[in-house]
């Protein structure tokens, strides 16, 4: 992501701002940031696991969104575009440009936003009361990691790896492999130390 040199926009303006615009903002309190393109890798991953949870939810009356749509989080006054979203709340179809009641959010994790996604972003997620898990997918090993909230409202991690062979989304009560997860993916090189 990347700052704008804009003055603080208003929500209305940014909607606006994204309507018309040719490439994607995220809108933080005001301030807007441009989102940088994805890699093969990334693109690849992202759509496996939509077509995946697509299939999965087809006539529950949940919908599954990629890339382009919004997730709202009125309390902390911003707009994130996740790499892939589930609502199965009926409210969410009253806005065409957002949702406010995920149940599940994925993103794929790039150099460039990793820090983000487990930082600020993760924060800002879980003031959704709706979100039930929050899950990062690595480019550069296959590992699954998913933070689902317990009873008592806590965050608890859960990894998946080749080892596991399979991972599951208990939010939507879904299971496949990593291998479906990973089909078609050239995992991207790991960074050396020296490069971190």
């Amino acid at each position: 992501m990347l700052a704008s040199p804009q003055p603080s926009l208003s929500v209305e303006d940014y909607l606006q701002l994204e309507a018309e615009s040719l490439i994607k903002h995220e809108y933080i309190n005001g301030d807007v940031y441009a989102m940088a393109g994805a890699s093969d890798t990334h693109v690849t991953i992202a759509l496996n696991i939509a077509a995946l949870l697509r299939s999965h939810v087809r006539g529950s009356g949940c919908r599954v969104y990629i890339a382009d749509m919004k997730a709202r989080i009125e309390a902390r006054n911003c707009f994130y575009y996740s790499d892939v979203m589930v609502t199965c709340d009926p409210r969410d179809q009253e806005t065409s440009t957002y949702k406010r009641f995920p149940k599940l959010i994925v993103e794929v994790l790039s150099d460039s936003t990793e820090a983000f996604d487990r930082g600020d972003k993760f924060a800002d997620y879980q003031i959704l009361e709706s979100l039930e898990e929050y899950v990062l997918i690595n480019t550069r090993h296959q590992r699954v990691e998913c933070f689902r909230r317990n009873a008592e409202g806590l965050w608890v991690l859960q990894y998946y790896t080749p080892e596991t062979h399979r991972f599951e989304l208990h939010s939507i009560n879904f299971s496949d492999t990593l291998a479906a997860l990973y089909e078609d993916v050239v995992l991207e090189p790991t960074l050396s130390v020296s490069e971190e």
